[in-house]
């Protein structure tokens, strides 16, 4: 038996490291559906909608890479 045998789940997340709290994924959903509802309501055609949800999936990340872009790191 090692020492980590009689941890919960959630304590053995908490010692390697792993964020249980779920905040930033709370976040990302948010601006996953605000930008799918930005997207798609400015679509004129279904494959338009469908590059809307694609545009929603990485813009978070690219307005990230501006952001540090903009603050020189």
């Amino acid at each position: 038996m090692t020492g980590n045998d009689n941890l919960s789940s959630q304590e053995r997340k908490k010692d390697k490291g792993l964020d249980c709290n779920g905040i930033s994924g709370g976040i990302y959903g948010l601006a996953f559906i605000g930008g799918v509802v930005y997207y798609v309501g400015h679509a004129t055609s279904f494959w338009m909608g469908v590059l809307g949800v694609l545009k929603a999936l990485v813009w978070p990340a690219v307005l990230m890479y501006k952001v540090l872009e903009l603050m020189g790191m």
